[in-house]
């Protein structure tokens, strides 16, 4: 059991009152970690801390933040091993499903890194003679993160890496499913010298959240806000956010959708399914939750997708035998198996059936789905895949836009040309031909449309989100007025 404490001006302690509360083990029902509850009054510190570190860090030369930021990412993947005990812990995800986090986090930390000395501007002409105009970006201060338990250290350290290299300090809201996850992420930044407030944890309980997350957006020193988390809780940030006219970035949920075209291989298909519908149980913001598949090789894929999906063992992740790992939680696993009951009882059937015992799912197929089942509609968030059976690309196309989200989607095809115009058309942030759902890369514009939220992560993208562009002039010569 880990002890997590709030790190606050660089200093790591407990709430101001004392409280705590602890996140169980989903696998064990063990105690996980037992974490510091911010009251309103921490949360007023943190931010604080972060708005009295704010003009030392945001003057340091572009290439002193790129060592500190290089010496995290260092740091951050000596610590592997410490994060993989804690996260395996606190969400019951498989040992690998950590090392990857780790990997991409600090790669994300050097991309950012790298992108100090790409905060550039324009030179604008002017019509008034003698003026030099400039479009100048800059730091705009505080910049509040709030990050997901599911892939806390890609997405915790994607919550802050970009407005650091930006020359902002943060604060960064922990989930409260991964309170000892997220809190490592302040050590290392910490421990790496950025500087006293440059980065600041805060962790809460779960009935303090709405106050906890109200306080953050509304003080006055924080000027950026982004979430990562569910389409619900988005709404809310994206409501107190305006309230308050603070800009806020949003990857909120998904329904990725595989297209498999009548000409696809359908191995490969199979492989970028069955990596996309369940590694970490489903519990990826970029999922496949649809398969959209032309009725020529519908049965071929389905048959050949039912048997690799039966060697996909979920389990407690430190078992030799799971594959998959568990849910966050048991009430996670009845959610998803009411969905897919709904379904069955509405006429799909189930080619791999649907087994729950406490956090523990195996993974399932739903073949014919339809609009009147919930899981047609309904983000899943759990190892369970769908199958609609289509006539032609332009039905195939129809399908897949039939969706509130637009975050992630899939095309496999033989005819390259034939994937790129479908791939096109259809309203997701992202697409990949011949991949699968789940691909993530430091250096690549992360986002959605829809209900899937706005704004982008990732290098160069990122930059507009997190600084401020401004006008300057400099009147080199006489300037007439009128009066």
């Amino acid at each position: 059991m880990q002890d997590v404490h709030l790190l606050i001006n660089g200093k790591s302690r407990g709430a101001s009152d004392s409280r705590t509360f602890e996140r169980i083990n989903p696998a064990t029902g063990a105690v996980a970690s037992r974490a510091a509850a911010a009251t309103v009054e921490d949360v007023d510190a943190a931010v604080a801390a972060a708005q009295a570190a704010f003009p030392v860090w945001a003057a340091l030369a572009p290439t002193e933040r790129r060592k500190r930021l290089l010496a995290a990412a260092d740091l951050m993947e000596a610590r592997v091993d410490q994060f993989i005990e804690t996260g395996v812990a606190e969400t019951g995800a498989m040992p690998n499903w950590y090392g990857f986090n780790v990997t991409l986090a600090a790669n994300m930390l050097r991309e950012a890194a790298a992108m100090t000395t790409q905060i550039d501007g324009d030179v604008i002409p002017s019509d008034l003679p003698g003026s030099l105009a400039m479009a100048i970006r800059q730091p705009c201060g505080v910049v509040l993160g709030m990050a997901p338990w599911n892939a806390p250290v890609i997405l915790g350290t994607r919550a802050i890496a970009m407005p650091l290299a930006c020359g902002n300090t943060v604060v960064l809201k922990a989930s409260e499913a991964c309170p000892g996850v997220h809190s490592l992420i302040g050590s290392v930044l910490q421990d790496a010298g950025l500087g006293d407030g440059v980065a600041n944890v805060i962790t809460h309980s779960a009935q303090d959240a709405p106050a906890v997350v109200e306080r953050l957006i509304a003080h006055p020193a924080v000027r950026r806000v982004n979430f990562t988390g569910s389409t619900r809780v988005g709404r809310i940030v994206a409501r107190l956010a305006a309230q308050h006219l603070k800009p806020a970035l949003l990857e909120l949920g998904g329904k990725a959708p595989v297209l498999v075209l009548d000409d696809a291989d359908l191995d490969a298909a199979v492989e970028g399914i069955a990596f996309g519908a369940f590694f970490n149980q489903g519990q990826i913001c970029m999922s496949t939750e649809r398969v959209i598949v032309d009725a020529a090789v519908a049965d071929a894929l389905v048959e050949k997708l039912a048997t690799k999906v039966r060697t996909l063992k979920a389990g407690d992740p430190m078992s030799t035998d799971s594959v998959l790992g568990v849910l966050e939680s048991e009430s996670a696993a009845k959610r998803v198996a009411a969905l897919v009951e709904d379904a069955r009882l509405k006429g799909a059937v189930l080619p791999v059936g649907c087994v729950c015992e406490g956090s523990v799912m195996q993974p399932a197929i739903v073949d014919g789905v339809t609009p009147t089942m919930k899981l047609y509609t309904e983000e899943s968030f759990g190892p369970v895949v769908t199958v609609e059976r289509v006539q032609g690309d332009e039905e195939a196309l129809r399908v897949a836009n039939d969706s509130e989200y637009g975050l992630s989607a899939s095309v496999f095809s033989r005819d390259i040309a034939r994937a790129l115009t479908l791939a096109k058309r259809i309203e997701s942030g992202i697409c990949h031909i011949n991949g699968p759902t789940v691909h993530d890369e430091a250096q690549m514009p992360f986002g959605g449309v829809k209900k899937s939220g706005y704004g982008r992560f990732g290098s160069k993208a990122s930059i507009a989100e997190f600084t401020d562009l401004r006008w300057i002039t400099i009147q080199s010569g006489p300037r007439h007025y009128p009066i």
